[in-house]
């Protein structure tokens, strides 16, 4: 069994995760000479914001796709997942067994390696299935932005970085594991006789 402190800590940690709900999880910022002050966008839990608008215009002249917030199935799936953790992390706590925080941490891991490498998908395909009518075509040229980190596009210097309701699951993430290693070797010390 988990002792008072990991519980309540589980809980907190699980509640933590309401906040996705009302924050940005990530953010893709656009720097270039024509827009010093930046074009850029957010993904939150359930829509995008930001010069989406502005983003497809200059994205239909070299033949990507427009990003339409609508057309993405994880914008109404991703409330639902995050609910689901809160509610299983609650349960956990509640139960009280060593095993439940390490399956919930590592659903909490999976969702967010899963969640990481669709995005991945998504930026792959939105990047490289340029319409062969375009009216600017660079050979060999795909725009793919980065996952995390920045890239140079053209004259578009590009950075992708969790926002702060993806830094808080991170950070959830991070303490949930620092609390099964705490559990371990609270698990691991001699019982008073």
């Amino acid at each position: 069994m988990m002792d008072r402190l990991s519980r309540t800590a589980l809980a907190g940690l699980a509640l933590a995760l309401v906040a996705c709900l009302f924050l940005p999880l990530w953010r893709v910022a656009l720097l270039a000479p024509q827009y010093p002050e930046g074009l850029g966008f957010y993904i939150w839990a359930n829509r995008m914001s930001g010069d989406l608008r502005s983003i497809n215009g200059l994205n239909h002249y070299i033949g990507m796709k427009q990003i339409v917030p609508e057309s993405i199935p994880e914008l109404r799936l991703m409330p639902w997942a995050l609910g689901g953790l809160v509610l299983a992390g609650l349960g956990a706590a509640a139960w009280g067994r060593r095993k439940a925080l390490v399956a919930w941490v590592s659903l909490l891991a999976l969702g967010a390696l899963a969640g990481l490498a669709d995005f991945w998908r998504w930026g792959y395909d939105y990047g490289h299935d340029l319409d062969p009518t375009a009216a600017i075509k660079i050979p060999g040229m795909t725009y793919q932005p980065p996952l995390l980190g920045s890239k140079q596009l053209l004259n578009f210097h590009a950075t992708s970085l969790p926002a702060a309701g993806g830094w808080i699951a991170f950070g959830v993430l991070a303490l949930g594991i620092a609390l099964i290693i705490r559990e371990r070797r609270l698990a691991r010390r001699p019982r008073p006789a």
